[in-house]
């Protein structure tokens, strides 16, 4: 399976909408968002899911997952925090979703 986030963001050969940036870490808008604000977080090395993750990046992912999220609040009022596994995880890089809002159908993302 093709790892978007490697191959597409990370690579730069797909641009995004950065919102925050550590050291081993991005945040940058999705680019389809499923939610009226969805932000996306992932480690810039490559890291399978959160069962394989080790304890300082997790750390480090948490740290702007938490950012992302104190803002994604303060902006809108509420957020969700979600990541998925298994056949759940349609990329296999960990990423977790930070959104708000309604929901996008997949026909409004153009």
């Amino acid at each position: 399976m093709q790892d978007f986030y490697c191959e597409e963001v990370l690579s730069g050969r797909i641009r995004v909408k950065k919102v925050f940036e550590a050291e081993n870490v991005l945040a940058f808008h999705h680019t389809r968002p499923f939610w009226e604000t969805h932000i996306v977080v992932i480690p810039k090395k490559h890291v399978d899911s959160l069962l394989t993750v080790d304890r300082q990046m997790l750390d480090e992912l948490l740290e702007v997952v938490k950012t992302v999220a104190a803002q994604v609040v303060g902006e809108t009022g509420a957020a969700r925090v979600l990541t998925n596994l298994g056949v759940y995880q349609e990329s296999k890089h960990l990423h977790f979703h930070v959104n708000s809002g309604k929901q996008i159908k997949p026909d409004d993302n153009g």
